[in-house]
């Protein structure tokens, strides 16, 4: 009799032990999947899900008027952080308040709400003569945007021609809306001679 349930008791604690780790395999091989579930899941937020090619936008003002046009090349929008990347940039600013300024690079990355663009690579900015401002021509390798703003700026190295004189420095702050801009770092100016009386 002591034999028989010494038996059962054994048979009762292998089967014990044994349901338990069936239990907690069958908890390890969800855990393992839900985690590679939630990586791919990951691994696809960041994909693309839209591309556009040879785009145009027009940002428009609060009474109605354009303000300002985004085109390129092409632009990916990523919705992971509602970020659109753009291959050859070109902004064209309307404001009819200020002169038109055009903004050409190599590649941006407009964030925040659609409300700054980051432009890399052969930054160049063009403001033509208008009869209450000189012509400017502004030149870096990085710039960002504040289009709503109507602000630039920048902590790279900047060759600027304002009219006949030209400056160089490191970093720049501009407000086309108040016409200010801030230099920075140590710089050139050069301007022209003074024309004889």
């Amino acid at each position: 009799m002591r034999k028989r349930t010494a038996h059962r008791w054994q048979l009762t604690l292998t089967l014990v032990i044994g349901v338990f780790v069936a239990a907690g395999s069958f908890w390890l091989v969800q855990l393992v999947n839900q985690s590679g579930q939630e990586q791919q899941l990951d691994q696809f937020r960041n994909e693309p899900d839209y591309i556009i090619d040879r785009f145009s936008m027009v940002r428009m003002t609060k009474e109605g008027k354009p303000a300002y046009i985004i085109s390129g090349d092409k632009l990916t929008h990523r919705p992971i952080d509602d970020s659109s990347e753009i291959d050859k940039p070109f902004i064209n600013s309307l404001s009819g308040r200020q002169p038109p300024m055009t903004i050409h690079a190599d590649t941006a990355r407009v964030d925040q709400g659609n409300t700054r663009v980051k432009l890399n690579g052969n930054v160049d900015v063009v403001r033509p003569a208008s009869p209450t401002a000189e012509a400017m021509r502004l030149q870096s390798s990085t710039l960002t945007v504040f289009p709503d703003e109507e602000r630039m700026e920048t902590d790279a190295p900047v060759q600027m021609k304002l009219g006949n004189s030209t400056s160089t420095g490191t970093g720049m702050k501009t407000n086309n809306a108040t016409r200010q801009l801030q230099q920075g770092g140590r710089g050139t100016i050069t301007l022209p001679p003074k024309a004889p009386r």
